[in-house]
């Protein structure tokens, strides 16, 4: 945990002068035993009344004064606790956004949101009580314990038994509670999994009526959750009525021996009053830290979970000397790549080697599961090969940096992927600077202007979250105004004509024939009828090329081929 706190370095001074401003409140509230204990014996038994209202001003202005500077060492832990969250939500956001999709893969969205949020915010909080409780409690507890001894060395004994029984009691508890606050967390990854389902599948989930299994989930969910805090409630709520055992237990024996120290005339009533004080203030520290440790179980399991995120080292970054590509023409070669993820018993693609050329369009077709996505992500440096070399023009993008390789490249997903903002701002999210005039120019190939120009607001409409107010159909052409407003070397569209109708696809592809002229096009594509004019088509089979060539030579030598065709077109289609 401690290694989530090396981020609060930033924040020194204000932790310093928080700290000193709690020592201040605390010395304070330590003087105030004495002072009663001097009104006790000096002012109400030797019936001093200018003393008492003398001694009584005195308390009320220190006490005051400690007032005043536990609020403000309060405000200063509180503010470096929010710079804290904010410099982790920062971090972790930054880390994240550099992770492979491997990396993606391992955590899974649901849980990097909970780390981001939830768990950071566990760690705010225990900043909080880190530098107010446990600094309020060290404080008052070394301090009461040297005036608790000053005041009668014989009855701190009595502490001397009650504080390792406390302390055992504080391990037992803790021992039982910190494995329990991890399963909360996980089981807290698991709500925001169920949620974050249901919300982005909503639809899917009305139409085959399975809203009530998706209750029945959530309601498990949440089950667990509760039932795991309510094993943690009934330990910490046999602790609290414990500790309150021994402090009555404490105060009950401070006046059965200070009593016998007083009728022994060993000891005054003032400095008995102090000393039950000076130990309620300790023992209040001790409950001060009991609640801490409460939290910081919890706080733990949370910074573990951070930790575990920014101590992942990315599997992809950029080599330590970086080449340019002297010529940008958008060649890209395949040379036998081999691919894995990680669990896979078998490459997902095993020796692949091809080439795209500029000018021309390689398109990519196969059965499901096959690897036609896995291949082209490759190409971006989305995951990394496990042997062979994926080049453009002619070097390895392993050697260019990320940023220079991907600026490259215009890449429409599979799944259309659109963010809250006007329909201008996505298309705009391929290219920052675009002109009005090249985003209009991009819609208008993409075959996108003729609905934007329909909304009330035209470009300036707002889109909802992930694009939900609009048709599949609109979505991939908005993804493709994204990657050609760019006007990159290299197109890589992952089977992103499959929600446009017939005549929408042959007007996009005519228009995008114009527009890509000069540039390396690859096509993945499920249907044979959308790229059988393909100057390449590579066929792949279980992971590998079973054949790679033109439709005519592919449909005199590749048997994968020819029933990927058969199964779609007929006699008359093919005529």
């Amino acid at each position: 945990m401690f290694k989530i706190y090396r981020n609060l370095k930033q924040f020194t001074i204000l932790i310093i002068v928080g700290v000193a401003l709690m020592y201040l409140s605390v010395r304070a509230n330590l003087e105030l035993p004495t002072l009663m204990s001097n009104i006790v014996d000096k002012g109400i038994i030797a019936g001093d009344t200018g003393y008492i209202w003398k001694e009584g001003g005195i308390m009320l202005l220190v006490s005051a004064a400690g007032g005043i500077c536990a609020v403000l060492a309060s405000l200063m832990a509180s503010r470096s606790a929010l710079g804290l969250g904010r410099v982790l939500r920062a971090k972790i956001f930054t880390h994240v956004e550099n992770f492979s999709l491997h990396e993606f893969d391992k955590f899974g969205a649901s849980t990097l949101l909970t780390r981001t949020t939830n768990d950071v915010v566990q760690v705010q909080t225990s900043t909080v009580l880190f530098l107010t409780m446990i600094a309020n409690a060290l404080f008052t507890s070394v301090g009461a314990a040297f005036l608790a001894y000053a005041a009668d060395p014989k009855l701190t004994r009595i502490l001397y038994v009650a504080l390792p029984v406390i302390a055992v009691v504080i391990v037992i508890a803790m021992r039982l509670v910190i494995p329990l606050f991890g399963v909360v967390q996980a089981e807290i990854d698991k709500i925001t999994k169920v949620v974050r389902e249901n919300l982005t599948g909503i639809r899917v989930i009305r139409a085959f009526n399975r809203i009530d299994h998706e209750k029945a989930r959530f309601d498990q969910a949440n089950a667990d959750v509760t039932n795991t805090y309510i094993s943690v409630n009934r330990i910490m709520a046999g602790l609290m009525p414990l500790m309150m055992l021994v402090m009555n237990g404490v105060t009950i024996a401070i006046i059965w021996f200070g009593s016998e120290r007083i009728n022994s005339g060993n000891l005054t009533l003032g400095p008995m009053l102090a000393f039950m004080q000076y130990a309620l203030q300790i023992l209040i520290a001790i409950l001060m830290l009991t609640m801490l440790f409460i939290q910081l179980p919890r706080s733990v399991a949370a910074s573990d979970r951070i930790m575990a995120v920014l101590e992942t080292h990315p599997e992809i970054t950029d080599a330590a000397e970086t080449r340019q590509i002297d010529t940008e023409r958008g060649y890209v070669a395949f040379q036998d790549v081999t691919f894995s993820y990680d669990g896979g018993e078998e490459p997902a693609l095993s020796n692949i080697s091809f080439d795209a050329k500029p000018g021309e369009t390689t398109a990519i077709i196969g059965s499901t599961g096959s690897g036609k996505t896995t291949l082209v992500s490759l190409i971006p440096r989305f995951y990394e090969v496990d042997s062979g070399k994926v080049l453009v023009d002619g070097v390895d993008v392993r050697e260019l940096s990320q940023e220079d390789l991907r600026r490259r490249i215009g890449f429409v997903p599979q799944k259309a992927v659109l963010f809250t903002g006007t329909v201008a701002d996505n298309i705009r999210y391929g290219k920052g600077d675009a002109t009005d005039m090249e985003v209009a120019h991009a819609a208008d190939v993409a075959q996108a202007a003729e609905f934007i120009t329909t909304m009330p607001d035209g470009y300036a409409t707002m889109l909802s979250e992930g694009g939900l107010n609009l048709s599949g159909g609109q979505k991939q052409r908005l993804a493709m105004a994204r990657a050609l407003v760019r006007r990159p070397e290299i197109y890589i569209f992952d089977d992103s004509f499959s929600a446009l109708d017939f005549k929408t696809d042959a007007n996009l592809r005519a228009a995008l024939k114009k527009e890509t002229h000069d540039a390396t096009v690859i096509i993945v594509a499920q249907r044979v009828g959308s790229i059988m004019n393909a100057d390449r088509i590579i066929v792949l089979d279980e992971g590998k090329v079973a054949g790679i060539g033109t439709h005519k030579e592919l449909m005199k030598t590749c048997e994968v081929y020819r029933e990927i065709v058969y199964s779609q077109l007929s006699e008359e289609e093919l005529a």
